[in-house]
């Protein structure tokens, strides 16, 4: 009977000893996310366009990359624990104090989106808010030139929370523009069988960046990351 229980213990034991293995010798990254369709998103293919590409980089490196999906200012909170490397896609300006951009993962459009049924007519982002009541999203932390303009006019700007309340309310006529990212807005517009935004100006590309914690485990990360990416991404 004893060399018997000793025969089960070693059976139950050594396949829990290889799957300890298999986890411990594959370096895990986890980062927190947006639902920020088509870019990233819980509930789409490959959680995202961004997520994606970024799972591929890593995998030339054998390492897992896990996602979280939050509203975009709990991820941010959330990325200063040591549970995450970081908060992904982010443009530049939204990498927090604490926390350091990686290379470009990826890339994204900010651009002005109209009504359809409206005429609007602007020779730079100051005029653009001078002259109309602007749609943005509350959450974002846009460029200096448009971040300067709506504290320039702040009766002129429209925050709202979220990406489809901005699509909603453009489609609505609550303003007669927006500034966005155009695939975006277009990809929800699709979803929401809205039909009368257009797109009417880029005002920049920008890069799409982990923000990682200023720790020194993340400026090793930063350094395998500019050596994944020497061929650099550019804006499509």
């Amino acid at each position: 009977m004893k060399l018997i229980n000793y025969l089960l213990i070693i059976i139950i034991t050594i396949p829990s000893s290889t799957v300890i293995f298999k986890v411990s010798a594959e370096e895990v990254w986890v980062i927190t996310s947006l639902n920020w369709q088509p870019y990233s998103g819980a509930e789409i293919i490959n959680q995202g366009n961004s997520i994606q590409k970024l799972r591929n980089i890593l995998k030339k490196e054998k390492i897992e990359l896990l996602v979280e999906f939050h509203p975009w200012k709990r991820s941010q909170a959330k990325a200063k624990s040591k549970e995450y490397i970081g908060y992904f896609p982010a443009w530049p300006e939204e990498v927090s104090k604490g926390f350091i951009a990686s290379p470009a993962i990826d890339w994204s459009e900010i651009a002005v989106m109209k009504q359809s049924q409206k005429s609007i007519s602007f020779k730079d982002i100051d005029e653009l808010f001078q002259k109309y009541k602007v749609g943005v999203v509350r959450t974002y932390t846009y460029p200096k030139v448009i971040e300067d303009a709506m504290k320039k006019y702040p009766h002129n700007v429209d925050s709202t929370m979220s990406e489809v309340s901005l699509l909603k309310k453009l489609s609505s006529g609550r303003h007669p523009v927006a500034i966005t990212d155009p695939g975006v807005m277009q990809y929800l517009a699709d979803k929401e069988g809205i039909s009368n935004i257009e797109f009417v100006k880029n005002i920049t590309a920008k890069e799409l960046v982990i923000a990682l914690r200023d720790d020194a485990d993340n400026k090793k990360r930063i350094q395998l990351l500019h050596k994944l990416l020497s061929d650099k991404v550019q804006p499509q």
